[in-house]
């Protein structure tokens, strides 16, 4: 691959995802609207389309303030460290057999996981920098159901690796072959669900933002471009996880008959609204459920997962 189509592929991927971001809030709204028998954006342009551009615009020219007690250094890098960590997770998504920004990486598990772990910082500085108490107290929920949570995302690829051999993307994705890993590793595909809407704190696990008891959680504060930013990281994440379910468990772009991007974006797309009706259908649960539920469910079922996988490749190996 030349430095020129590297270049090419990183500019379009970085639009696409900016601009599928931005579109998911107008596609959230009207699902929402659909299931709950009520109106969605309507006004702006046809069928409510422009609704997003006019809030893109909207938050360009809203006042950017930063608290004048906030650690201000601090408090302007948590945005951006948020936002970077959900965009370099798209590097190892392989797209298509020829379409990956980071050339098939032989770890892109770990890289995604990597990434997912840094995003934390985000939240937790964000909550820290701006000296507000329920800010703090969202930082610090989100501190502990990120790191939790991200124990059993891992936990619960170890199934699919162990399958493929491989911690490539692209090599799990041709694993997949004959059969998809949601058939041998569902118990891993529900846990990596979970573990991806907890990771990026969605309904009905979005207790680090907690508006009926924190305001807004960690980024009570932010105002204009900065909680723009925050915004956009969430709906990219949300992305970024039905990217990596489709990939890890659902063939990737494997598929009959249309072409394999055409695959990727339908499962992606599928998984995008399953989310979305998970927000429309679903209460928020306490704090100690959403962590005891972790440690006391999750965890054992990761760990299942894990030994029957073992016990199984050992019995069939020849």
């Amino acid at each position: 691959m030349t430095i020129g189509f590297g270049i090419f592929q990183i500019i379009v991927s970085l639009f696409v995802l900016l601009s599928t971001a931005a579109f998911l809030t107008w596609v959230e709204r009207r699902l929402l609207a659909v299931w709950q028998d009520r109106y969605g954006p309507n006004r702006v342009g046809p069928f409510g389309l422009l609704q997003a551009v006019a809030d893109g615009v909207k938050m360009l020219f809203k006042q950017d303030w930063t608290p004048p007690f906030a650690d201000r250094p601090v408090f302007v890098l948590a945005p951006a460290i948020g936002m970077v960590t959900v965009l370099l997770g798209f590097a190892v998504i392989p797209v298509t057999s020829g379409w990956s920004l980071a050339g098939g990486l032989n770890v892109g598990v770990l890289f995604f996981l990597a990434m997912t772990s840094l995003g934390v910082y985000s939240v937790v500085l964000a909550g820290w920098a701006s000296n507000n108490k329920f800010a703090l107290l969202g930082g610090m929920r989100a501190a502990a159901q990120m790191v939790s949570y991200e124990v059993f995302m891992g936990l619960s690829l170890l199934g699919t690796v162990m399958l493929a051999h491989s911690f490539s993307l692209s090599d799990i994705v041709l694993a997949q072959t004959h059969l998809w890993f949601i058939v041998p590793q569902f118990l891993g595909f529900v846990t990596f669900l979970l573990a991806g809407i907890a990771e990026t704190h969605r309904l009905p696990f979005d207790l680090p933002e907690g508006e009926n008891e924190l305001g807004a959680g960690f980024h009570t504060e932010y105002s204009g471009m900065k909680f723009g930013m925050f915004f956009i990281a969430e709906y990219a994440g949300i992305v970024l996880i039905a990217a990596m379910v489709t990939t890890l468990f659902l063939g990737g772009w494997l598929g009959p008959v249309l072409p394999p991007l055409v695959w990727f974006v339908l499962k992606t797309g599928v998984l995008i609204c399953f989310f979305i009706l998970l927000r429309a259908a679903l209460p928020r649960p306490r704090y100690d459920q959403l962590m005891a539920f972790g440690w006391k469910v999750l965890l054992p079922v990761c760990l299942l997962n894990v030994a029957v996988t073992g016990a199984v490749m050992l019995l069939v190996s020849p």
